[in-house]
């Protein structure tokens, strides 16, 4: 029997629904400077938490507002469980429960919160090494371990080891208390030791974070959200640069499965709050708009008019939010309307930036991502895409900007824009039915 934390994939899970909390006087979202307290082994059993990021600690002097808006985020992330505060430390976060957690509670808890590298159930003691010695033989798995290491960080200098000195000290009285194996590369079981000014750290293993950049951090953004699978990761990767996400669905209603469409796009958003997409819905009914166009315009540039339409209402929606660009999941090449010249004709429509992070992957990268986030089988539901919807014969893959707007100037399209926004509902998660 071997003792591991898997790194398993980072799970979807159920978006939680909190109390509302008032962030600005309540203290667990702003710890004072230096605030800590006596600890022993017996009262902080598996009630904190050590949570170590990567991207931010390069950020300069910019370094403090990322750092806030990751305390915010999981601060957020951990009122279910009991949350006191969050506690920033020199290139680390300590978070305090008042109730002991185990592994899988930690897991559900933080590995879906963007900007957390890593993170394990922690101990704190005092910064003497007896203490520490105690507390961590006293701590150690039960069970035999394959092979084990002590990884071992002084902040403090002025501690009478050095940080080899304390690997190999508390190596060797682990290693003569349970007789595991030392392994310096691949070890089974790696025993984190954090000696502060104040306190020391003890940690065992480490527990996968999504990475990237806390949720706020970017700016605001607006996703069109079709319901497939490629756009609701695009929107999770904007979440992970740390863009607040502004979901904006367009369907075909009054025809077709629109309300089908709707529901798979409700679903998705959902399921992607626990990664911190905005909680509402844009929902867009552009069916009439769509036949006008099918009318008005030559047949091959059905698609290029209604995407274009949909990037200045998304576009109008967006700025509405305080929002500075847009993200698709268009991939190059991907479909015949995703040409570098079907793209670019449709960008010109838009005057804010147009951003696509899938534009070099290809459909089996993107699915497995839709798979690892949750979000492959809600894009299975029953539903019509609109792009779908009096969708031609063929399509025009090298399009000529020239005759695009030749072609729209014959569709009102100003006229279309406003009657899709005027007709745009903004819905609360808490109605998604």
């Amino acid at each position: 029997m071997t003792c591991r934390l898997s790194a398993g994939p980072v799970p979807a899970l159920a978006p939680l629904q909190p109390p509302p909390v008032d962030r600005k006087s309540d203290p667990r979202y702003h710890t004072p400077a230096g605030a800590h307290q006596e600890w022993d082994m017996e009262q902080n059993a598996s009630r904190h938490a050590v949570v170590h990021y990567a991207e931010i600690g390069l950020k300069g002097r910019n370094r403090p507002f990322f750092e806030r808006t990751l305390v915010r985020n999981i601060a957020r992330r951990m009122e279910r469980w009991g949350l006191e505060r969050v506690e920033r430390l020199s290139g680390r976060m300590l978070v305090y429960t008042d109730r002991p957690l185990e592994e899988p509670v930690w897991r559900e808890a933080l590995s879906t919160v963007f900007g957390i590298a890593h993170f394990a159930p922690a101990h704190l003691v005092k910064p003497k090494m007896e203490n520490i010695r105690l507390v961590l033989l006293g701590r150690l798995p039960p069970g035999p371990v394959d092979s084990f290491r002590i990884r071992a960080t002084r902040d403090d200098k002025s501690f009478p080891l050095t940080s080899p000195e304390i690997e190999r000290e508390l190596g060797a009285a682990v290693q003569e208390r349970t007789g595991w194996p030392v392994r310096l590369r691949g070890a089974d079981l790696v025993i984190g030791i954090e000696v502060l000014r104040d306190r020391a750290i003890i940690s065992f293993g480490r527990l996968p974070g999504p990475g990237g950049l806390p949720v706020g951090a970017s700016g605001r953004v607006g996703l069109l959200l079709s319901g497939g699978i490629d756009s609701p990761v695009a929107g999770f990767l904007a979440l992970k640069r740390g863009c607040r996400v502004i979901p904006i669905h367009f369907h075909s209603r009054p025809f077709g499965n629109w309300m089908g469409s709707e529901a798979r796009a409700r679903a998705i958003v959902r399921a992607m709050q626990v990664y911190g997409m905005e909680p509402y819905l844009y929902t867009v009914p552009i069916g009439r708009q769509q036949r006008e166009i099918t009318v008005r315009a030559p047949v091959a540039y059905r698609v290029i008019l209604y995407r274009r339409l949909m990037i200045r209402v998304a576009e109008a929606l967006t700025r509405r939010e305080r929002g500075k660009a847009l993200f698709t999941g268009e991939s190059l090449g991907q479909v015949a309307s995703q040409t570098l010249e079907s793209l670019a004709v449709v960008e010109e429509a838009a005057r804010m930036p147009v951003l696509r992070p899938l534009i070099g992957m290809d459909k089996k990268e993107i699915t497995a991502l839709a798979e690892r986030i949750g979000t492959f089988e809600l894009s299975q539901m029953e539903g019509d895409d609109c792009c779908q919807f009096l969708m031609p014969s063929r399509v025009v893959t090298r399009p000529l900007l020239k005759e695009v707007q030749e072609a729209e100037a014959e569709t009102e399209m100003d006229r279309l824009v406003r009657e899709a926004l005027a007709r745009a509902d903004r819905v609360n998660a808490v109605s998604l039915g």
